[in-house]
């Protein structure tokens, strides 16, 4: 039997009862649709959170107090409210060979106010090597000075977040704000970065950290510790010499401090998405398994319909083989144009989350092929079994079936 025979008699039986055979494909575009959702929303999540470790700062070291422990958290201190990262840990960390930059960092939540407006937000003292550091750019005015760190200074820089909350369209530059009953003059604003995780530098306000451990919190120990790596391929080794001069400066046997690097976080983050956009496709699979089951119903309702044209064909020389490969071209034919449909629409929907501003998408090559071959997989699987059923068939009985 020829190709173009069988394609033909394809047609024409799918074509013969369109809304069954739509119905029947359903499933199958149901499902490809949403695998093929499901896979683009995960690899657009994990571009974005690379994109937002990324660009918290180039080589990134982060140190912590406390221990970090396996399933409380990515930075969740094992020791609560540690106190073990002092101001004399800095000298040791920026005389480390590798190292370009070090940013320590004392945060708080406080409530702020300004010209009747207020907001709860995260104040954290900083030196000016957090803008290096960090990777942050001013949008207008000046950052934490060196005299201002000197002299105790009462100098603020808004988030952009923060600035627009407190003062509107207003420009906050020379304007003052009250911080835990202190009055801070606003020397700088930042420009909006996007946030990093559930906090970013947006809705941060920044001021001298001597400022901030004597007068704002009342504290002597650092809550973070950031060091810019001046070779990226040195960050084992920096994060190395860091542990060991921390450990004698601190005189313990085993750490009281954590090091984090972006490999760190990278790696167990794109590790959770994967692992959670796995399970997605997964549920969603499911459509494709009724889809298949649909497709089987479909067919050996279609055999039991055309009992009587395969006793015929069969009574002019057709073989079990023609019958065979006709039925499962069809239960094929089915799932592919189900899988294009369902390509489309899943690419769709991928579209419109990245046009509505839900998160970025990205639709990638493979998760394509692999729709279209579990369709083809599919067909071949639920329609084989029609289809010999209907290769089986005894010609006899076939021509007498009513």
């Amino acid at each position: 039997m020829r190709t173009s025979d069988i394609l033909h008699e394809t047609y024409s039986a799918l074509s013969a009862n369109k809304a069954r055979s739509g119905l029947t494909m359903l499933g199958i575009v149901i499902g490809i649709a949403s695998v093929i959702a499901m896979v683009s929303i995960g690899n657009g999540a994990k571009l974005s959170i690379q994109s937002s470790i990324e660009g918290l700062g180039s080589n990134l070291l982060t140190i912590l107090p406390g221990i970090v422990q396996p399933g409380r958290g990515i930075v969740s201190s094992g020791r609560g409210s540690a106190q073990t990262l002092k101001n004399e840990d800095i000298d040791v960390i920026k005389a480390l060979d590798g190292v370009a930059a070090v940013s320590p960092e004392v945060s708080r939540r406080f409530q702020v106010v300004a010209t009747g407006n207020n907001t709860n937000t995260t104040i954290t003292g900083v030196l000016p090597e957090y803008l290096t550091v960090h990777n942050i750019v001013l949008s207008d005015g000046s950052f934490v000075t060196e005299a201002n760190q000197r002299s105790i200074g009462r100098q603020a820089v808004l988030g952009a977040t923060v600035a627009t909350d407190l003062f509107g369209d207003e420009n906050p530059l020379g304007k003052t704000v009250r911080i835990n009953k202190v009055n801070f003059n606003v020397i700088g604003i930042l420009t909006a970065k996007g946030g990093a995780g559930f906090s970013g530098p947006d809705d941060m306000i920044f001021v001298p950290l001597s400022t901030m451990q004597k007068i704002l919190s009342g504290v002597d120990y650092l809550t973070t510790m950031a060091v810019s790596v001046a070779d990226k391929n040195r960050m084992a080794e920096v994060k190395d010499a860091a542990t060991n001069a921390l450990l004698d400066k601190h005189r313990v046997a085993e750490a009281d401090f954590s090091i984090i690097s972006q490999e760190d976080l990278l790696g167990t983050l794109s590790t959770v998405i994967d692992t959670f956009t796995i399970f997605l496709a997964a549920i969603a699979s499911i459509s494709l398994l009724v889809g298949g089951i649909g497709i089987m119903n479909m067919m050996l309702t279609t055999v039991t319909e055309r009992t009587k044209e395969i006793g015929l064909r069969k009574a002019i020389g057709a073989k079990r083989k023609d019958i065979n490969i006709q039925f499962l071209v069809e239960a094929i034919m089915l799932t592919f144009i189900g899988g294009v449909i369902g390509v489309a629409l899943g690419w769709l929907i991928s579209f419109a989350v990245t046009s509505l501003g839900i998160i970025q998408t990205q639709v990638s090559l493979s998760s394509i092929l692999l729709a279209f071959g579990v369709s083809a997989g599919i067909g071949i699987i639920f329609g084989y079994y029609p289809a010999r059923r209907a290769a089986l068939l005894n010609p006899i009985d076939a021509l007498r079936y009513e």
